[in-house]
């Protein structure tokens, strides 16, 4: 895990990056100013010289963050990867809003349970691969064996098993239970959630998974995953009316031209005709 520090300058790096990318300027250009602005106390600076560098080779930044793992999480690098596919959906606002939001939770030190119920939440919202996101999740230095030992397990189970049967398998609410029927709890796996997290799991158990997002969300305060807003074609219709109305009154003049005695065709021909 990184310095406070390191986080709070990552969330500042990724939201500014997003805020800026429509301004319509270079993305090069965009990390080289951002770059002066980062505090130099810091690492993330060196980080973005060598991000720079490998985006005006190969145009991607997700290389470079692939080879920067010790600084970068596996999960910061392929949601990054995914919004740089060009046969992708997944626009690269809406991942720097993730990542922004991310490194905010990861500098107030938020809980392991929050981290991972809102990366897989990204996840699935975004409808990203399942394989290759849990398998870097895993590999998250936020989590410990027991926590790197499950997520493997969900990323086999994923699909076959509900999400709200898992973590309520895996949470001290669970254990209780079993712990009042004669079970000794050093015969059950250590408990990853805690009791209020495997009750509202248990309470959505056989229901829509947003449902039980929604509320894991609401109850541990982890951020709200981040969406791309639907286009408004309502922007378009000023633009549209004004060109409309132009028309229109080029039309009236001519028509009043016409009824005044005819329209001169001469303006309308070429100075050297």
């Amino acid at each position: 895990m990184l310095d406070r520090e390191e986080y709070i300058e990552q969330a500042y790096f990724f939201g500014t990056l997003n805020d800026r990318l429509d301004a319509s300027l270079p993305l090069q250009d965009l990390l080289g100013s951002l770059r002066d602005e980062l505090l130099a106390t810091t690492r993330l600076p060196l980080a973005i010289d060598f991000l720079l560098s490998e985006l005006m080779h190969c145009g991607v930044m997700s290389t470079a963050m692939r080879r920067l793992e010790h600084y970068f999480a596996p999960f910061q690098t392929h949601v990054i990867s995914e919004a740089e596919k060009e046969e992708g959906r997944f626009d690269m606002r809406v991942g720097l809003q993730i990542l922004r939001d991310e490194a905010k939770y990861r500098a107030e030190n938020g809980g392991r349970p929050g981290l991972f119920l809102y990366q897989f939440e990204v996840l699935c919202r975004n409808r990203l691969n399942y394989d290759r996101g849990l398998e870097a999740m895993s590999r998250d230095p936020a989590y410990d064996e027991s926590w790197r030992t499950w997520i493997l397990a969900v990323r086999r189970e994923v699909g076959i098993v509900e999400v709200a049967d898992m973590i309520y398998s895996r949470s001290e609410h669970y254990v209780m239970q079993l712990a009042r029927e004669g079970h000794s709890r050093d015969e059950l796996p250590p408990p990853l959630f805690g009791q209020r997290e495997g009750r509202i799991a248990q309470a959505n158990r056989r229901k829509d998974p947003l449902l039980l997002f929604s509320a894991l969300q609401r109850q541990l305060g982890y951020p709200a995953v981040p969406r791309l807003k639907p286009y408004d074609s309502r922007q378009d219709l000023v633009p549209q009316m004004a060109r409309r109305l132009e028309r229109l009154e080029a039309r009236m003049k001519l028509m009043e031209e016409e009824q005044k005695g005819g329209i001169d065709i001469t303006r309308f021909y070429h100075p050297d005709q």
